[in-house]
Parts: structure tokens; sequence; C-alpha cells
């Protein structure tokens, strides 16, 4: 079936229409005039988050199909490609920054670089981190520190180690509030949840990513962090003291513009947000982007069985279609930047969250005081 992308919120200005159409989609869909504009759901309430009971999705679905396709285990494992693609990048960025090293940081030609090329590169580098993070370029797990701690030079900021532990918990814990530091903070839902502040927060998404963490969930540093940190400090120091402060300059420009209003960074919007009333927790993109971003749009894939490299997880949607060929998916990440923006049906509060099992267990005991109560108040009634 072909694909109808004037389904997909084709835009021309942020404030035209009421209610956009579908934005995710449905490959096995029978669409027709009659139901193509349809919602899964009706709209979420924005004053707060999708409070959820159930356990996350992607457990359940990769027992699932492990049962059905034990095959799947074939797909596991490293892939010695990355490192070879993370050395190419990394010398791609530091040979611009150094080439650039006499061009104006203001100029035409000196910011489109930093957002076209040195914007794309060092997105890919995010993505290479988080790939390494998983373990999946080398057998052993200091091989795989040392390579994060590589490609995250051309970054200019270190935070490759601190990213390990953060994720490995996003995929263990995902939805936990005050433990996946991937969901939105209340102060984020009280301040960003209009236009302007979706603005904001698509613009500048690489803060609250990198910052967002320390606030939550405090870390307690190992000697990969400071290894990170040194490693970084010295690159940094020898590009400023050997070519003056324009390479520098350039790798944070870069990094900047990858977590911002940049066509890959739709993927940070587009991974988790809720979509058409829909509790979908995850959804995937399997668009020509991938190719620049270690396949991370295959990201219910990724969650299901996070040990399958970027190299084999089509294999994997080719491998179980009838669990990946029968849930939304997105079509564009630039268009879910420009949805989640214009359209009021979704933006901070639209991320699904689970009470931690502290709070599960107050909200237990504080439920036993409460039918403790009850039970008195019923006593002195028959009394």
């Amino acid at each position: 079936m072909a694909v109808d992308y004037s389904l997909f919120g084709g835009a021309d200005s942020l404030v035209e229409g009421k209610r956009t159409p579908r934005r995710t989609y449905l490959p096995e869909q029978e669409q027709d005039a009659s139901t193509a504009h349809e919602y899964v759901g009706p709209p979420q309430d924005p004053r707060d988050f999708l409070w959820l009971m159930t356990e996350e999705p992607h457990r359940t679905r990769r027992m699932a199909i492990m049962q059905a396709h034990p095959e799947v285990t074939k797909l596991m494992g490293h892939e010695p490609l990355t490192k070879f693609v993370v050395l190419g990048v990394v010398a791609l960025q530091v040979a611009l920054a150094i080439a650039l090293r006499r061009t104006h940081p203001v100029s035409w030609a000196f910011v489109g670089c930093a957002y076209a090329v040195g914007g794309t590169a060092n997105h890919n580098l995010f993505l290479a981190i988080h790939e390494i993070t998983h373990n999946l370029a080398f057998k052993r797990v200091w091989m795989n520190k040392a390579l994060a701690v590589f490609a995250n030079l051309p970054i200019g900021i270190p935070y490759a180690a601190a990213f390990k532990r953060y994720h490995i918990e996003h995929h263990k814990f995902m939805g936990q509030d005050g433990i996946d530091t991937d969901l939105p903070t209340r102060l984020e839902l009280l301040l960003l949840n209009n236009v302007l502040g979706k603005v904001f927060f698509a613009t500048f998404q690489i803060l609250f990513y990198a910052l967002r963490p320390t606030f939550v969930r405090v870390q307690t540093l190992t000697r990969w962090h400071l290894i990170n940190v040194l490693v970084q400090l010295v690159l940094n120091y020898l590009l400023v003291k050997t070519f003056g402060l324009r390479p520098l300059i350039y790798l944070l420009m870069s990094s900047f513009f990858a977590g911002s209003l940049h066509p890959c960074a739709g993927h940070f919007i587009a991974e988790h947000y809720l979509w058409d009333g829909s509790s979908q927790e995850t959804y995937s993109y399997y668009g020509p982007l991938n190719v620049l971003a270690y396949n991370v749009g295959y990201h219910n894939e990724h969650h299901d069985f996070p040990s399958i490299p970027w190299t084999r997880l089509a294999k994997l949607r080719a491998l179980a279609p009838e669990f990946y060929d029968t849930i939304p998916s997105h079509p564009s990440w630039p268009m879910v930047i420009v949805n989640f923006i214009r359209d009021k049906e979704v933006g901070i509060f639209a991320r699904a969250k689970r009470l931690s099992k502290e709070d599960k267990e107050k909200v237990r005991r504080e439920q036993k005081v409460v039918e403790g109560w009850d039970e008195i108040s019923e006593s002195d009634k028959s009394s």
C-alpha cells in the first residue's frame, strides 16, 4: 500500500487547524477517506503525565518473540563495523574543526558547516555512544568504555561515562518516576507546556538531556568518569593551544545543533512521547535518516532486544513482522518536531510514567492506614 504522506501533519504554519490528523503510521492498517483522520483515542489531559500501573511493554514482547522465533538469539552480539565508523566520524570532525580555524565563527560558512555537517556528525557520535553503551562494539566491557570516551572527543563536553548508567537505568526502569531520567520533570511540565515552551525545549534539547539527570538522580563517580573528563580536557586544550579557539567553537556548535532543531534530533521526541491519544510508550521510525543514526529509529526493536546491534535491527523486524508491523510508527523525524510544537494534543505532558517501587510501597502503606480508619469508622457506627 502506498503511503499517503498528506496524513502526517504537513503543516504550512504553526497555527493552522484546530486538530491535526494522525501523525503516526500503521503499515497494515486499511486507510480510506472515512478512517484516515481518526485518532486511536481521545486527547490526553495536558495538566499531568499519563500514569500507568501496567508493566513496561518491552519485556513482554521480548519473551513472546523469543518463544515464537527462538532463532532471534543469533542476531545478538557485537558489531565490529562500529569502531571503524566511529574512527571515520571522529577524524572527519577533528579535520573540519582544524580546517575552519581561519573562518569567522559567525560567518555563513562556519555556521552552515557546523549545522549541516557537524550537527549530523556529532549526532552520529551521540548514537555511537548509545550503541557502545550496550557493549555492542567489542566483546570486552573496558574496550567499549574506551571507545565511548574516544567517540566523545568531537562532542567537546565529556558525558559518555555518565550516559552509560543513566541509559541502562532507562532500559531497566523505563517510565519509573525519579529513576528514568529520560522523562521530563514536573517543573518542565509547569514551565514549558505551551507553544513557546515547546519551541524552547526543542531548540535546547541537548541541554535538557545533559542537565536533567544531575538534578533527578546523582551518580557516584567512577574512574571512567575521571578518564572521560581528563581525555576530553586534554584534546580541548591541545586544539586551542595549537589552532586557537575556533576549532573548539566549531565542535561545541556542532553538538548544540545536533541536539536542537536538526532533522536527526527529531528522534529524541519521536521515541517515547505519546501520540494520537494512544498509550503506546515507544515508537519506531523506518525512514532514510536511520543511515546517519545507527538505526536508532528501530526503537521498539532496540528496547525489545538491547543486545542486537544496529546492523541487525532491520533483520529483527523482518524476522518478527507480526509484532512490529502491527504497531504505529513515525514516518518522519522532522515532522515530529513540527507537530510536537504546533499541536496542543502533544507536549511535555505526553509521557507515560510509573511509580517507583518506593513510591508504590508508600501508596500501599497509606492505603492500609485509610482502610484501617474505615474499619474503625464502621465499628463506631455499629456500636
